[in-house]
């Protein structure tokens, strides 16, 4: 893919550019908790965007998407965001780092990767963290990790209309190999768990359908969570956000609040539990237990946070009777996108076509499958 990205970008522009990878992540257990300042476990893959960028000396920046075949050019001085398009996001980091006084000159840009859009692998932080990345070190900018991912998180809520947390951005600007990340999206302290691969495979498990997060629920969550937070805050003043209430706090204003957002808060609470429990039960290599929290959590994320969809839940119900799969929950923004199965090495390949099988026979729709290793964030590429 790499090679293919030069190419495109020597036959389009003239000069040499410089290389960067930026991964897609998956996210083992906590979800739609970054947003509410709680823990997230995620990690960078072997999924990834390729950017060949170098500056063209002139006042405007072009860009070629390989895979799409689409061309978009805009002014350094005068640009809005689109109606839609995966142009906002590269965009959006223009604006955020004029914003923040850097200066940019233009610039060309190619690129195109294997992360497949609308799957809940976060191909949109992968765009805006891989831009990010590049014209920092293009330009100069002296950016740090933090600030970048700050920035390209900020670029989606401006431009792109999606209201997401960090997790994401964190994920691709600071994924190592063969590591998952406890991030606590309050503070962003931050710690590395080994995830050894070699007995159990993360398989991702795709709907094939394609969530549009703008578009989605997915922007009424916060909006949700923050109601019942304020209904909370009349007892106890002190809380800033849902990573301060605990269930029996929650209870005690139960009757205070929309059933509906008392549902809302109590998944999130219980999922934060439920990602504590699950970190330790990694660090005692205890993936059978590990696995038990997964299921906890998609039952949560279809039943109460109501993000999942009919064959999301299929998917999960399919692995419940298969002793090779430790555990299963969808993943992602929801509404479509992937599960995310801890599978036996071993048996991966039987996985494979029983789910493939069942799946064809309840939906009349082909499954995808990616098989993912855990790796680096955001780099440099040297051919």
């Amino acid at each position: 893919m790499i090679n293919k990205i030069q190419s495109a970008f020597q036959e389009r522009f003239l000069p040499s550019p410089s290389l960067f990878k930026a991964p897609g992540r998956v996210n083992l257990i906590g979800e739609h908790t970054d947003y509410n300042e709680g823990f997230v476990l995620p990690a960078a893959i072997d999924k990834a965007i390729y950017f060949a960028i170098a500056p063209n000396g002139q006042t405007s920046c072009r860009l070629y998407a390989l895979d799409l075949h689409e061309s978009f050019e805009f002014p350094l001085t005068d640009f809005a965001p689109l109606a839609s398009g995966w142009a906002n996001y590269l965009m959006g980091v223009v604006d955020q780092l004029q914003s923040s006084g850097h200066l940019i000159q233009g610039f060309d840009c190619v690129f195109g990767g294997d992360i497949p859009v609308g799957a809940g692998m976060s191909s949109s932080a992968a765009l805006a963290c891989g831009l990010t990345f590049g014209l920092n070190q293009l330009f100069d900018l002296g950016l740090e990790r933090m600030q970048m991912a700050r920035l390209a998180q900020k670029a989606e809520h401006t431009y792109a209309g999606v209201m997401c947390g960090i997790m994401d951005q964190f994920a691709c600007m600071f994924g190592k190999r063969n590591q998952v990340i406890r991030l606590d999206c309050r503070s962003m302290d931050f710690e590395y768990y080994p995830f050894d691969t070699s007995d159990y495979l993360i398989a991702l498990c795709d709907t094939g359908l394609s969530h549009s997060l703008a578009s989605s629920e997915y922007n009424i969550r916060p909006q949700q969570c923050e109601a019942g937070v304020a209904v909370v805050r009349q007892r106890y003043p002190q809380v800033e956000s849902l990573r301060d209430v605990s269930m029996e706090m929650l209870i005690e204003s139960k009757h205070e609040m929309d059933p509906l957002i008392y549902q809302r808060c109590a998944y999130v609470i219980a999922e934060n539990q439920r990602l504590k429990q699950a970190s330790d039960y990694l660090l005692k290599r205890d993936f059978r237990s590990f696995g038990q929290q997964l299921y906890k959590s998609h039952e949560g994320l279809s039943k109460a946070y109501e993000v999942s969809c009919k064959e999301l839940d299929l998917l999960v119900e399919f692995t419940h009777s298969n002793e090779d799969v430790l555990g299963a929950r969808m993943m992602g923004g929801g509404f479509g996108g992937c599960t995310i199965n801890l599978v036996k090495a071993d048996k991966v390949d039987t996985f494979c076509s029983s789910m493939k099988a069942q799946y064809e026979a309840a939906t009349n729709m082909g499954l995808k499958i990616y098989l993912t290793k855990i790796e680096e964030g955001v780099v440099n590429y040297e051919l």
